[in-house]
This record gives structure tokens, C-alpha cells and sequence, in this order.
């Protein structure tokens, strides 16, 4: 379905240019804070994990630390684990999902892995609910060599000098994505925005260079337990692409600058929550990212060190 409704940024046929982006900033505003309900959270974690500031985004609109999360007792001879959220900062269980995993469910799989969780990729998003930085560049388009996105290479120099077996990148798909987020992205780039069916549930984006089915299958099987599963659309699809499972859908990361494409991992997924669902509230959107992770390492476990 075309978007029949105008941006109130820019005009018709035309993309921004520094005036139009200049305008978006100045309309968006801080809703919640990334010090209180992010940062504050991490000295509770101190006795799991070495906590590391590993960068700052400076914007004219304010500085933000990042940090990460890594295991402790870093051990060479353990296979290391990415988890990341918050890349869009509006995606909130991605972020809190990250954070509760890693109070809650970590504990239990230090001595398989090297955990390393990075909570809130996109501060300043998370505090203004938005997709966007603010130079109005989605990070999650931006993860390739020399990225003009603080975002996205701050997380890349984290991990550039490891290796990594698995790779978990929590989201979330909101009714937002046809209301703001894709009209301003038409307006924006001067494209036709065509609405996608919001799905009802949690899915996956796997990666269509390398699939792997049956982790895909892992994380849905987990999740399931704690909320339901996205169904396809009348096509089979969801959001535009073609399932491959129950509630699985591929992109081809790498060319996309995707997030899940950040490392060499063998084992990737994308995680898609639903947090506007009637069937579900905040808690259990949080649950079911935490459930997501715990499928994924449980598979990665049996694969890496060939036991339950």
C-alpha cells in the first residue's frame, strides 16, 4: 500500500538537504534518559563483567559513553559471543532484554563463552526514541569500512580484533515503522513509501549468505515458550520477504551494512519482537529477547562444546 500521507519535512521529488535534516533535529526530543534506566544499571554488573567505556558519540546535541560488557575471566581458549541491542534506540527490548540477560541468565554461560554484550548501540535514539542518528542516518544501514556513522564504527573497532562464534542483534518491529520511521525515510531520499504489514509476533532475520536454518529454528523454538510467533502474511511473507520457517525471514546482511553483519561469526540472527501486539506488554517483549539468547547460546553450546 503506497503512504499517501506527506512528511511535514521537505518536499515532494526533492531529498534533504542540510536545511530539512537541521528541521528534523530541532523537532525531536528527549523522552526518557540513558543515564537512568542504561547506565546506572551497570556497576550491579561489575562482579560478572569487566565493564569497558570503549568510545563516545560527540553530536553538537550532547556526548554519550558507550559501553560493553565482557566476561571477566576472558579466556582465549573459549568461544566468543556478541550481543547487541539498542542499535535503533527506539527498539526498546532490545536494549532491556540485553541488560536483564546479562543480570539474570549470563551467569550460566561464562564458563562455556566469552560474553560480550554492548546494551545500547545508539544512546542519543534510545533517549529520543528514534531510528535515526542525529545526523538522520539509520546506524543499522552503516556497518562498513570508513562508516560515517559514530554508532556503527565505534562498535566496529570493538570488535575488529576478535573473533566470534555466535552473534545475537536484538530488535523490534513497531507499528512507528509505518507511521514515522518509513515516511521519514521517503521523504528524506525522495522515494515512494509503500506501508508493510506490521507482523503480530516475534521473528527472525537470518542471513541469506549463510542461513543456518536450525539455530534459526533454536531461537524460535526458545522464544515461543515466552510469546508468540509472527505468522506470514497472505503471500508467506514477512515484511516484504519470503519466509524460509516458521517465523524466519533472510536478508543478505553484509551488502545492507546490517548490524548482524558486524563480525565473522557462523552463527547470526536478528531478533524481531512486537512490542505494540495486544497479546503482549514491556516484560514480556524483555522475556522474550532474554528467551532468544538463551536459544541461541544453548544451540551454540551444543555445536561448540558437544554436550546439553
Amino acid at each position: 500500500m503506497l503512504q499517501t500521507n506527506r512528511y511535514p519535512i521537505g518536499e515532494p521529488g526533492q531529498k534533504w538537504g542540510d536545511q530539512q535534516k537541521c528541521l528534523w533535529l530541532e523537532s525531536q526530543t528527549k523522552k526518557r534518559s540513558y543515564q537512568d534506566d542504561v547506565v546506572s544499571q551497570l556497576d550491579s554488573l561489575a562482579l560478572q563483567f569487566d565493564i569497558e567505556q570503549h568510545g563516545t558519540l560527540d553530536y553538537e546535541v550532547g556526548k554519550f559513553p558507550l559501553y560493553a560488557l565482557g566476561s571477566l575471566t576472558w579466556d582465549k581458549s573459549k568461544p566468543n559471543v556478541l550481543v547487541t541491542g539498542g542499535v535503533h534506540g527506539y527498539e526498546t527490548s532490545g536494549v532491556l532484554g540485553a541488560l536483564r540477560f546479562a543480570a539474570s541468565e549470563a551467569k550460566n554461560y561464562h564458563q562455556y563463552f566469552n560474553l560480550l554484550i554492548v546494551p545500547c548501540v545508539s544512546p542519543w535514539g534510545y533517549e529520543t526514541i528514534n531510528r535515526w542518528n542525529p545526523d538522520a542516518i539509520d546506524p543499522n544501514r552503516a556497518f562498513y569500512i570508513n562508516s560515517p556513522v559514530q554508532e556503527s564504527a565505534a562498535l566496529m573497532k570493538l570488535v575488529a580484533d576478535l573473533d566470534f562464534v555466535m552473534h545475537i542483534d536484538l530488535h523490534e518491529t513497531t507499528d512507528t515503522d509505518n507511521s514515522e520511521f518509513r515516511p521519514a525515510l521517503a521523504a528524506r531520499d525522495a522515494l515512494d513509501h509503500k506501508e508493510w504489514a506490521i507482523p503480530d509476533g516475534f521473528y527472525t532475520v537470518g542471513d541469506s549468505a549463510n542461513p543456518c536454518a536450525d539455530f534459526q529454528r533454536a531461537v524460535i523454538q526458545a522464544v515461543e515458550k515466552i510469546t508468540h510467533i509472527a505468522p506470514a502474511d497472505e503471500s508467506g511473507r514477512i515484511i516484504g520477504e519470503q519466509i524460509q520457517q516458521q517465523g524466519v525471514i533472510n536478508y543478505d546482511l553484509k551488502p545492507l551494512g546490517l548490524c548482524a553483519s558486524v563480525t565473522n561469526a557462523k552463527y547470526v540472527t536478528t531478533t524481531e519482537v512486537y512490542p505494540d501486539s495486544p497479546y503482549v506488554d514491556s516484560e514480556n517483549c524483555i522475556l522474550a529477547q532474554v528467551a532468544a539468547i538463551k536459544g541461541a547460546l544453548d544451540f551454540t553450546k551444543l555445536k561448540t562444546h558437544n554436550k546439553v
